[in-house]
Formats: C-alpha cells, sequence, structure tokens
C-alpha cells in the first residue's frame, strides 16, 4: 500500500464487494454535492479514457481551537514557523486529492492534517508531491510531517517515526467485462499489474512474482505510476489486467468509475497507516497528542464519516505500532 493497509472489516473476511457499498452510501450518498471530474481515473469501454463524476462532501469540518498544553509539545524549530508544513500525493482520493476545478488538496488526510495543526495552533500548509519523495523530502527538512496514506511497516520505520492512526487493507479491481478475477496474491501468477510506486503494492506484487516462478508458474508483470490516476488509466486502456491499491482507495476507485471497474476477491494483509515523522523529532508525540484530542472531542469521527472510511477507525492513537 502506500504505506497502505486498511480497514477492521477486512479482519473478519468480508469481500471486497462490500466496500463499494459502504462508499456508495457514506461517501458517495445524497448528501454530498456532485463535482467534476476523475478524468484518468477512469476509463471507457474502449482505450479512450471516460470523464466520470466524483463527488466530495459539502460538510465542513469544524475549526479547532489551539490546545496550549498539547502545542507546548511541538519542536521550537517547527513553532518557531508557525506553521506545519504537511507533503501529501494528492492523487489517492477518498484520503488525499484535487478537488475538481481548484489547486486544493482534499480528502480524509487533508481534513485531519488541518485539524490537527489548528490543535498545535499552527497553520496548516498543505503540499501535493510524488509519494515515493516524501520521505526523503523529510529526512532532508522539506516538511514537516508526511500525511498521505503511508503504512506503517518495520522497514520505513527504520527512516521515520509513525503515528498509528487508521488501519486498511489491499484490494484488487479490474476493467468491467475483462473476464479475470483474483483473490490474493497467488491469483496474480501470469498477469500484469498496476500499482502506484513506493507503495506496499508494488513491492507485494514484486515478492509475488519471485514466488511465481518459485512455483514454477509465470512471473508476475508490475508497472508501477507516479500516481493513482495513471494506474486507473493502465487499467482502464487494457496495459494492466489488475489495479492493486489500497482497500478504501480502490472501493473509491470503482464507485467513481461508472461502472468501468469492478472489485474482485477479498482484501487482505490490514496493517496501520501512520503519519510520518522524521527520525530524531519529538513532533510525533504532538502529533499523537493532537490526534488524541480529535478522537476525545468527537471530530476524527466525524472526518472518517464525511469520507466514507469509518470502517478503518481506531480508538488508540500510537507510534511506531507496526509489527511487520
Amino acid at each position: 500500500m502506500r504505506g497502505k493497509m486498511k480497514t477492521p472489516f477486512l479482519e473478519r473476511g468480508i469481500p471486497v464487494s462490500r466496500i463499494t457499498t459502504t462508499f456508495g452510501r457514506s461517501a458517495l450518498g445524497a448528501a454530498l454535492v456532485g463535482v467534476a471530474v476523475l478524468a484518468a481515473a477512469c476509463g471507457s469501454s474502449s482505450s479512450t479514457p471516460a470523464t466520470t463524476t466524483t463527488t466530495i462532501p459539502s460538510k465542513a469540518i469544524p475549526v479547532q481551537s489551539k490546545d496550549a498544553a498539547i502545542a507546548a509539545l511541538v519542536p521550537s524549530s517547527v513553532a518557531m514557523t508557525g506553521q506545519l508544513t504537511q507533503a501529501m500525493d494528492a492523487t489517492y482520493p477518498p484520503d488525499e486529492f484535487i478537488a475538481p476545478g481548484t489547486t486544493t488538496i482534499v480528502g480524509m488526510d487533508a481534513d485531519l492534517g488541518t485539524a490537527i495543526a489548528q490543535v498545535l495552533g499552527l497553520k496548516p500548509v498543505l503540499q501535493n508531491v510524488t509519494f515515493g519523495s516524501i520521505i526523503a523530502g523529510l529526512q532532508a527538512g522539506k516538511y514537516d510531517i508526511g500525511n498521505s496514506s503511508f503504512t506503517d511497516t518495520l522497514a520505513r520505520q527504520q527512516s521515520v517515526n509513525f503515528v498509528d492512526y487508521f488501519t486498511a487493507g489491499e484490494a484488487f479491481y479490474v476493467k468491467k467485462g475483462s473476464g479475470m478475477s483474483f483473490n490474493g496474491l497467488k491469483s496474480l501468477c501470469g498477469h500484469t499489474v498496476a500499482v502506484e510506486t513506493g507503495t506496499v503494492e508494488q513491492t507485494d506484487s514484486q515478492a509475488a512474482s519471485l514466488a511465481c516462478k518459485k512455483a514454477g508458474h509465470k512471473a508476475v508483470t508490475t508497472l508501477s505510476f507516479a500516481d493513482q490516476n495513471s494506474v486507473n488509466l493502465a487499467v482502464a486502456s487494457g496495459r494492466a489486467d489488475v489495479g492493486f491499491a489500497d482497500s478504501q482507495v480502490a472501493g473509491y476507485v470503482v464507485a467513481q468509475s461508472g461502472g468501468e471497474f469492478m472489485l474482485t476477491g477479498t482484501a487482505f494483509n490490514v496493517a496501520p497507516y501512520g503519519i510520518a515523522v522524521p527520525k530524531g523529532s519529538t513532533l510525533d508525540v504532538a502529533i499523537q497528542a493532537a490526534m488524541k484530542k480529535l478522537v476525545s472531542n468527537g471530530i476524527y469521527a466525524e472526518i472518517l464519516k464525511k469520507w466514507g472510511t469509518e470502517s478503518g477507525s481506531v480508538s488508540s492513537i500510537t507510534i511506531n505500532g507496526a509489527t511487520s
């Protein structure tokens, strides 16, 4: 995943196909205001990508007051700037994406990042950055945090710390009418898979290829792209047999595709999402405290409900909670 893996109901073995219903009834419901466009995200029945309608919630999240005790936990190097700079790859709805017709980043992570900054008494500055460059940017001091659907993994903890705030799984989707179905990594043998560069899905697809060859089956061809829109276009055009993304993202892609895509199989590999913080900084403690306040005052739940991602909610905000 992007550092992705997600939802509690996935642990109970509920088929991925159920996720579409979740998004259809909440994030995409009648209370939402329809706006244009996920142009490159979806394809028509031909190789020409179709423009579909994407919907974003009209609900505004209340502005949060500064909590002086929590703000005191912010390192002086960050506090003196008066802002919290957040790197996000805004091609990943419903977590983070550009509102159609604007340059504004919206989504679950955008709302959470804004609320966190407000609790800390800082101005939220959301920057659209290619996912694969975020950790290096954190290490170079270009950003304060990486807030972009990172799956917390032990390997990534070697480079950054994570404040875990969500859980998610991985899922497959295909072009409707392709006649292909997938369920688990073993089913990828001999197929072409589209993933976003730098994600856990990319790593898992490549590992699956080695396992396939070791078992005497055909290898997996992994096509990696800089953003999720390009992944979707590869599936829509038939260049890839299957798209591989975080479960709620795959569900959103399908729900927004106007029937072009369908989910296939059951979600798997549930793991925590974390907000990435540079090693050696105490900002993770401040972020954790702010998140705990947003959980206790109900804003966390309100944000997840707004974006239809309640199934990935957690009751405890931890630091570096990954087990693998």
